[in-house]
């Protein structure tokens, strides 16, 4: 599983900045490594409002896979991932920081859509939190997400 360069958290950042976080999402999703533009062309279709990225915490975002610990769908014993999931945590053991996973928020819960396995990369290299890009339904609720992130506590 590899990524291009161009799909890094400073790209992110870089796009946000150009509110263009959805051509981030959409370009990123079909890009070799994620694979996945169907579901970048589901996110983007219907308007949202995008912010990011954002370090969330591992253990708030609702998973398809993961330790039984964690909120996910279908609980994976340490040793059941794929080898490429060892092979990133190594490589952020060694500095390397994946692109950001890409979540919606759907009321008070934080969907993973994609980066199920840079998660478990990340936890399994002793990591609690992940750089986001969040996906909102409505300007109101992304504002209020901000103005929580921005002045929580430790907050840059």
């Amino acid at each position: 599983m590899t990524h291009h360069p161009q799909h890094s958290v400073e790209s992110a950042r870089e796009a946000a900045e150009r509110d263009q976080l959805d051509d981030w999402v959409e370009d990123f999703l079909s890009s070799p490594g994620s694979d996945n533009a169907p579901l970048g062309e589901e996110l983007v279709r219907k308007r949202r409002w995008w912010s990011g990225p954002v370090l969330l915490p591992i253990d708030q975002l609702a998973r398809l896979a993961g330790p039984a610990d964690h909120p996910v769908v279908q609980p994976v014993d340490e040793d059941d991932w794929r080898d490429d999931v060892r092979d990133m945590a190594s490589k952020i053991e060694g500095g390397w920081e994946p692109p950001p996973v890409v979540v919606t928020c759907r009321g008070d819960q934080y969907v993973l859509e994609d980066g199920n396995h840079r998660v478990e990369a990340l936890r399994q290299a002793g990591r609690d939190e992940a750089w986001s890009v969040v996906g909102f339904d409505d300007v109101e609720a992304r504002d209020g997400f901000l103005v929580e992130h921005l002045f929580a506590p430790g907050a840059g």
